[in-house]
């Protein structure tokens, strides 16, 4: 397993947490924290007389989230709020007909399941597939009909982990006509993401789980080909074609992603977002995801060694990114997860158990204080289960 001290000046957690909820909200690398300091500063000192700057750093935020999902262009790239916003763009923006159909799975965050109910007034039918079986990416392909103008799933499920075959499904997509539409944000900064080769219409994330950012700012990729298709419910000064000129009457809306931003732009969490994606950018998504791999792995090995453990997420790594999922026979896991939080492993309950989500720098030492303060209290509430 690999060492992380690579990166322990940039992660300066408090000795006394082990954070494992990197599929909830992530600590921010030290660079993000300077540069967030640096631009209040800036703020306090000279306010916006180096907007120009500002601008500059947009720019390059664009070109790294290009790099970071491989889309085609910048052009390609719009900055939203966050997930939801970015998928209502997509739920809003559609001009649906009565009995449109849309498949999605049984295990979406609601953020991937409301935008789409809410179309319900519209006459449009919302598919949920489960995806218990042995392939559930075959289900959803079966449950495509004459009817189904768009699938949209999440690349991986907040609750179970389970990782799906885009590529698969964008394929299956394609040969239908039907629209593809991911919701990345369970592994865009965990692992290699690639819009090209999944062949996604729209894809989204925001910036303060995997990506180590903070919350308020996040991705949007929309495919030049459906870009102009999607009628827009926002309007504002910054997402016309010509930006800046305040005088002309006539607009049009800008040829790019930059439509579907249509205010003023959250400079400050730029600034962050830009030095967190540096961080990953510069290890290499490849490294990254290998890293979280050994990580998820060696949990798994610890886990599997508990007496009455139930592993709710995939063991496969094909199937897997950065997300551990598991429940304790005759333990309720509402007052496990009180234990564990009251301890300092910093978790989330999901799914019907504990989630445990590292990130590629979570050191050898946070992993085995997790595992061994969960053992003890295991053994607390076997014990006063005995006693009773």
């Amino acid at each position: 397993m690999h060492t992380s001290h690579t990166w322990q000046h940039e992660f300066p957690i408090d000795p006394a947490i082990c954070y494992l909820n990197h599929a909830a909200v992530a600590p921010w690398p030290q660079r993000a924290a300077k540069a967030v300091s640096r631009f209040a500063q800036e703020n306090t000192h000279q306010g916006a007389r180096d907007y120009p700057r500002w601008a500059k750093l947009e720019k390059h935020l664009r070109q790294q989230l290009k790099q970071l999902i491989n889309a085609p262009s910048t052009d390609d790239i719009a900055l939203v709020k966050n997930t939801s916003e970015a998928l209502s763009f997509v739920a809003q923006g559609i001009d649906w007909q009565k009995g449109d159909e849309i498949i999605t799975s049984n295990q979406e965050f609601p953020s991937n399941r409301i935008p789409w109910e809410a179309l319900s007034s519209r006459g449009v039918i919302l598919q949920q597939i489960a995806l218990e079986g042995d392939d559930p990416e075959q289900a959803l392909i079966d449950a495509m009909t004459a009817q189904t103008r768009l699938l949209t799933i999440s690349s991986v499920q907040y609750a179970s982990g389970l990782r799906m075959d885009l590529e698969r499904l964008g394929a299956a997509c394609k040969a239908r006509g039907v629209l593809f539409c991911v919701d990345a944000i369970q592994s865009i900064g965990a692992l290699p993401f690639d819009v090209q080769a999944i062949n996604c219409d729209f894809a989204m994330a925001d910036g303060h789980k995997w990506l180590l950012g903070p919350e308020g700012l996040g991705v949007f990729y929309c495919h030049e080909s459906v870009r102009e298709h999607l009628q827009l419910t926002q309007h504002g000064w910054h997402m016309v074609e010509a930006m800046g000129n305040y005088d002309l009457q006539q607009w049009t809306p800008a040829s790019s992603a930059r439509r579907f931003e249509a205010g003023s732009p959250n400079t400050l969490a730029q600034h962050a977002l830009s030095a967190s994606l540096e961080l990953l950018l510069e290890t290499g998504m490849n490294e990254v995801a290998e890293l979280l791999q050994e990580r998820v792995s060696y949990l798994i090995s610890q886990l599997e060694q508990i007496q009455g453990c139930q592993l709710l997420s995939p063991k496969h790594k094909e199937r897997r990114a950065g997300i551990v999922t598991f429940a304790i026979e005759g333990i309720d896991h509402a007052v496990l997860h009180r234990g564990l939080m009251q301890a300092g492993v910093i978790c989330a309950q999901r799914g019907g158990g504990i989630r445990w989500s590292p990130h590629f720098y979570t050191a050898n030492t946070c992993l085995d204080k997790a595992v061994s303060r969960l053992q003890e209290l295991i053994a607390q509430q076997r014990a006063n289960s005995a006693s009773r």
